[in-house]
């Protein structure tokens, strides 16, 4: 059963969704971010209006919380969405690590609007060789030495 709170925030990315969508920046998707009791962070899709594929309602407002809190991981938070997040967004979520994801929409439902990302699902489980869009493993030594540098790192930062 949803509470007093939880309907308050979904209701509020679903309103992004709907001013963002009417408005013209992009897809019919919302969300935001909540520490407590405070939105600390809002996005709507902004696919179109920014020629940014990866400007989806869920990382524009994980970015927008983000830089808002001064970090790059938002403990202790949740994050509403209009619609189940894509594969994209959920690892953009999993990397900000909130406590919890609630989302209106399915998946599903998005696939029937045009917005289907069971393409995407198939082929992170796909043999590279097999995929759409080759993926070429191209071992370089440059590569291997700035990993090497990064591990060997005393005072970096980890995440």
């Amino acid at each position: 059963m949803q509470t007093e709170k939880e309907t308050r925030f979904m209701e509020r990315a679903i309103e992004l969704a709907k001013q963002g969508m009417q408005n013209g920046k992009g897809g019919p998707f919302g969300c935001v971010v909540v520490l407590g009791d405070e939105i600390i962070g809002e996005g709507c899709n902004m696919v179109t209006s920014s020629n940014d594929p990866t400007a989806h309602a869920e990382v524009v407002a994980i970015r927008n919380a983000c830089t808002r809190l001064g970090t790059y991981q938002l403990t202790g938070c949740e994050i509403y969405a209009s619609c189940e997040p894509c594969p994209m967004c959920l690892g953009a979520i999993y990397w900000a690590r909130p406590e919890r994801v609630i989302y209106a929409n399915t998946r599903e439902e998005a696939a029937a609007i045009e917005f289907d990302d069971d393409f995407i699902y198939h082929e992170i489980n796909t043999k590279m060789a097999d995929r759409k869009i080759p993926f070429v493993h191209y071992p370089h030594p440059g590569a291997k030495e700035a990993f090497d540098t990064w591990k060997n790192m005393a005072d970096k930062v980890k995440y």
